[in-house]
């Protein structure tokens, strides 16, 4: 090998932070993010639940795909009294005084995933709340208000691994504004 190549995965073999910003996929980013993924709980909304053996589970064919393209829903109940949050049986649809709301498809799709998507612009949106850093509002039930104070490490490491999954093309609906307005 060349020194200059043995130079760089010296500094890469050193630094997982480097090997990230080389755009390289260190094993431990993606086992850390699978980690924080499903400790994290965001596999309860962004995979369709199914009734299964022992009551709702998460539907393995569609992991972390998000609202199915496929589930058309009804108007959401009226929010009164106390309970002011209706979610829908595939738990990847919530309405709430903010409208309707449907959980996004992180898989690596390009063209209805995050296959399209840098790791800067995934941080953003979970920094700033928005699409794509600068887009729409992120709406409930997604904890971004949590999740905008994890290190950039954790972040990258969660989009390694959102990378390292396979790709399920699910087109999920745009939010729905709230009844009456």
């Amino acid at each position: 090998m060349k020194k200059q190549t043995l130079a760089v995965l010296a500094v890469l073999l050193v630094s997982p932070a480097l090997a990230i910003a080389f755009d390289a996929k260190p094993e431990a980013s993606v086992e850390r993010g699978r980690y924080i993924v499903n400790s994290f709980g965001c596999v309860d909304c962004h995979s369709p639940w199914t009734m299964g053996p022992q009551g709702p589970m998460p539907d393995p064919a569609r992991f972390l795909s998000g609202h199915p393209a496929d589930v058309v829903l009804p108007p959401a109940p009226a929010a009164e009294g106390p309970w002011i949050v209706s979610a829908s049986a595939t738990n990847t649809a919530w309405s709430g005084p903010w409208g309707t709301s449907f959980t996004a498809n992180p898989t690596p799709d390009e063209e209805t995933g995050l296959g399209a998507w840098t790791a800067d612009d995934f941080i953003a949106t979970l920094r700033n709340g928005r699409h794509l850093g600068r887009g729409r509002e992120l709406l409930p039930p997604m904890p971004f208000p949590a999740i905008r104070n994890m290190s950039d490490e954790d972040l990258r490491s969660i989009f390694a691994y959102l990378r390292s999954l396979p790709a399920i093309v699910n087109r999920v609906p745009n939010p729905l504004p709230p009844a009456g307005s």
